[in-house]
């Protein structure tokens, strides 16, 4: 049975809730729960583990006592003790393995439901914040992060129950054999507990900052990897690899920075051991010597080895704790994401669009990414169904950003954007995006066959609608030189074919999906002057009846556009067709003109 998502939620931002770790392992907590009979299962046989281990130093001590250093000593008794701990030891760790087998198993699921929450969660935030930050950056969350709070899981859990019960066990064995002695521990305990306090203090912000500059790291190895071609073509490496040195460095010396300070904390810890175990050796020496609260040999061996099994956990938490500062960081990072309000906002729904028409209006909308710096003001325009609508100007003008409002990728700040009347903040985004067909200047292609990467956005289609659709673009001929034509494997992100003929693909799926509007984003941007005459025939076929918003850099291209939009700083500066706006000697025919002037 498929396992529910989890849902984060909680009224404070994350911003305000980050360095609460209480809030970290609460939501942590969250994807252990559907595991926690394992878990309860795994913490029993932990417990039975130490528990029968905790049963060795009792009997070797039991054993030691039965020698006699006159020569009585009962050889079969020990032999029969030393066996009996020989199998208490077996059956501990044969326990402690199934255990670790079991937290093994429950770790991998945790980050298997994380994985998948954060991926779902990706892909349902809004574009806006994929702008902001870096892919590898995101990536690394995805990756790394998630990693580490699972092998934590995996190993420091295991460790810190075990080390509790050993702490507690211990504890009560010794009180038991010679409590006198237990008091050495009112000095070294309150010692350890110190230096773990302040080290913990220390460490928890390195950690942060480590798992940070790592993502930022990643985020340039992936932007540079992706840009390998622009790279080589402009003798860049030398300055590239520079720059990754100094962030590799940044990397490395937050690492250092943390674990340094993360892994001093055992080492402290051991020393102030060590000091307790001295303490303990001379005092009991000294109570054996003297007669003291009637401590033997057998019991001072019991005593020390217990005191062992009691400082050693200390040591092994002080560890857990400095690693649990990474794993919080990661979580932290994680749950970051996961808090993140998702794009969809259905519960604002209140229309539907039905049937629809492809009635578009501006009215007086403003906007602008960066609050207080407006790109986009009062910007209005009507267009009707069936209209080709182009949209010029000068790069920066506002030309995508009116299609990313109109396909509610962000909201406007004032005004309204309606759609067969309707405002579009009053649609669901994914009703409204159906409503639209989109083909981009940056092509994207997926690994998979030439079929299925044109029938993306029509999954029930036919081979034989594919390809009706594929001669109507002129592509099917150009498809049947492939290979093995429409079953083609195109690897990740289809590097084995030129960038002209992505972009033909990438048209070819739009055509297919067939919906009440286009949008054309440099759709021709990557293909030769011939080819984009023979696709220009095709989709002034094709769009007949649509209504189409293009946006052009090259003006020939929109020519029998019904209207041309110029934008200039986030204005519309002149509208009509291409033969009124000419005739108008204004923005629209400088810019006409200047690209023939550029040859």
């Amino acid at each position: 049975m498929k396992e529910p998502r989890m849902n984060i939620s909680d009224k404070r931002s994350f911003a305000a809730k980050k360095a609460d770790w209480r809030y970290t392992l609460k939501n942590l907590f969250r994807y252990i729960r559907p595991s926690l009979p394992m878990f309860i299962l795994v913490i029993v046989l932990n417990m039975a583990s130490v528990g029968l281990a905790l049963l060795g130093p009792y009997v070797c001590g039991i054993a030691i006592g039965e020698i006699d250093p006159e020569g009585g000593t009962d050889f079969a008794r020990i032999t029969y003790l030393c066996t009996l701990l020989a199998g208490v030891y077996v059956l501990s760790e044969v326990v402690n393995y199934l255990s670790t087998i079991g937290m093994a198993g429950i770790a991998r699921k945790v980050s298997m439901r994380l994985r998948a929450d954060m991926f779902s969660k990706l892909v349902n935030l809004p574009v806006g914040y994929f702008d902001s930050r870096q892919a590898g950056d995101i990536i690394s969350v995805l990756s790394y992060d998630i990693d580490t709070v699972g092998t934590s899981l995996a190993n420091d859990i295991i460790m810190v129950i075990k080390s509790v019960v050993n702490i507690v066990g211990s504890l009560v064995m010794m009180l038991v054999i010679a409590a006198p002695l237990v008091l050495v521990f009112v000095v070294t305990i309150p010692l350890s507990f110190a230096a773990t306090v302040i080290i913990t203090r220390k460490v928890q912000p390195l950690y942060r900052a480590r798992s940070a500059k790592l993502g930022q790291l990643n985020g340039f190895a992936e932007e540079v990897l992706s840009g390998q071609k622009t790279t080589k073509a402009y003798g860049r490496e030398r300055e590239i690899c520079d720059r990754f040195e100094e962030k590799n460095r940044e990397a490395v010396d937050a690492y250092t920075r943390a674990e340094y300070y993360g892994t001093i904390s055992g080492p402290t810890v051991t020393l102030i051991n060590n000091l307790s175990l001295t303490l303990i050796s001379t005092f009991g020496a000294l109570a054996y010597a003297f007669g003291w609260f009637g401590i033997g040999i057998s019991q001072i061996s019991s005593f020390v080895l217990y005191s062992r099994k009691f400082s050693g956990p200390i040591n092994e938490i002080a560890d857990v704790i400095g690693e649990f500062q990474s794993v919080i960081a990661a979580a932290e990072r994680v749950f970051r994401v996961l808090d993140e309000k998702p794009e969809c906002a259905d519960d604002e729904v209140t229309d539907s669009l039905g049937e629809v028409r492809g009635d578009v209006s501006f009215k007086d909308v403003s906007f602008g990414y960066v609050p207080g710096k407006t790109i986009i003001s009062d910007f209005s325009l009507d267009v009707k169904k069936g209209d080709v609508v182009a949209i010029v100007g000068h790069t920066g003008a506002g030309k995508t950003t009116l299609i990313n409002l109109l396909m509610r990728f962000y909201d406007v700040d004032g005004g309204a954007i309606t759609l067969d009347g309707k405002d579009i903040r009053t649609l669901a985004r994914q009703e409204l995006r159906s409503a639209f067909t989109m083909v981009l200047q940056d092509t994207w292609l997926f690994a998979g066959t030439v079929y299925e990467n044109i029938a993306y956005g029509a999954e029930d289609a036919t081979r034989e609608r594919v390809e009706e659709v594929c001669r109507a673009a002129k592509i099917h001929s150009f498809i049947m030189s492939l290979p093995d034509g429409y079953d083609t494997y195109l690897s990740d992100n289809a590097v084995n074919i030129s960038k002209g003929q992505k972009q033909l693909l990438t048209i070819a799926r739009a055509m297919l999906a067939n919906s009440s509007m286009l949008i054309l984003d440099e759709a021709t941007s990557n293909v030769d002057t011939r080819t984009e005459q023979i696709i220009q025939s095709a989709m002034t076929r094709l769009m007949k009846g649509r209504t189409c918003f293009v946006i052009a850099h090259r003006l020939s291209t929109i020519r029998n556009a019904d209207k041309i939009i110029v934008m200039e700083n986030g204005n519309a500066v002149e509208q009509g067709t291409h033969d009124s706006l000419m005739a108008a000697g204004g923005v629209y025919a400088r810019l006409y003109r200047s690209q023939f002037e550029s040859y």
